[in-house]
């Protein structure tokens, strides 16, 4: 039986959080050594880099949305810079541009913009009403070391749903998550956006290779070679992370060996908190070619 990693406590995830400035807009961020992957998790940079620009910009503006691209897979347990430019200081908005860097490479990059809290017309897309509550939902089966990989750095309670295919070969979701970090966060939305951008990456890639992987979606890691290229995401409300949140993720496209897939995170009441959008590297690894 293969042994699960450690757990992060939750005290060391949210440390990650705790840049250290080392000049005027510049930032030093935690990178453990440990995890189950050679490079760094995207969330991890993303959140970070969410947070950098936070840092920058006055507290009674929100992070609203955040554009971002994957420009070099980051190494872990080497030290991630954070250099935040200031295109922008407006009445209502603020616009931040940050580039991480290890060594002297640029392995990300993001513009986010932050909102003055105003009031406004009210819409919302509905959370999908076909899905059991956390404590009707049981865990599917998965491999014990994809259960390791997918557990040992994130302090989460999880409840996996699956997918949700349709007649017509689409499919409503490819990948339903109700999630909650596994103690209580501060009374700070601006970490709570943090750890939701955090969260935001964790499967989303699968959620886009979902529709082309076949019935066991644990199993494509022999036969895919992924990776994320850009993120996008939206923060509509304040939600907190520490609370039941569902997210429902949906492909969109593959073609040309990339794959979409955008979502949502609704709370239990049924709140839109955060819109997500990722495309992903989903390239066919080489197989032998069937002879006559």
């Amino acid at each position: 039986m293969t042994d699960e990693p450690r757990r992060w406590a939750l005290d060391e995830f949210l440390a990650l959080f705790d840049l250290e400035e080392i000049g005027e807009d510049a930032y030093l961020g935690r990178n453990p050594a440990r995890g189950p992957w050679t490079r760094v998790f995207g969330g991890q940079v993303i959140a970070q880099a969410i947070r950098a620009a936070q840092l920058s910009v006055p507290s009674d503006r929100s992070v609203h949305s955040a554009h971002a691209y994957f420009l070099r897979p980051g190494k872990t347990g080497e030290p991630i810079y954070f250099h935040v430019d200031r295109p922008r200081d407006g009445r209502s908005f603020t616009t931040r541009y940050v580039a991480a860097m290890q060594g002297s490479e640029v392995i990300f990059d993001m513009i986010a913009s932050f909102h003055l809290s105003e009031a406004g017309a009210e819409y919302q897309v509905p959370r999908a009403q076909d899905v059991p509550l956390p404590d009707d939902a049981p865990e599917p089966e998965m491999p014990p070391e994809m259960r390791g990989r997918m557990r040992s750095m994130m302090p989460f309670d999880m409840r996996e749903l699956g997918a949700q295919p349709e007649s017509v070969g689409a499919y409503r979701s490819t990948r339903r998550v109700w999630f909650r970090t596994n103690g209580p966060l501060p009374d700070d939305h601006a970490i709570h956006a943090c750890v939701l951008a955090f969260a935001s990456d964790m499967g989303t890639v699968a959620a886009a290779r979902a529709p082309v992987a076949g019935e066991d979606m644990w199993q494509t890691f022999t036969r895919f070679m992924s990776a994320s290229l850009d993120h996008a995401i939206w923060f509509h409300r304040h939600v907190r992370a520490d609370e039941w949140v569902l997210m429902d993720l949906r492909a969109i496209s593959n073609h040309g060996a990339r794959g979409l897939a955008m979502g949502t995170m609704h709370t239990l009441d049924g709140e839109l908190g955060v819109s997500i959008a990722q495309e992903a590297l989903i390239r066919p690894l080489l197989t032998e070619v069937p002879r006559d």
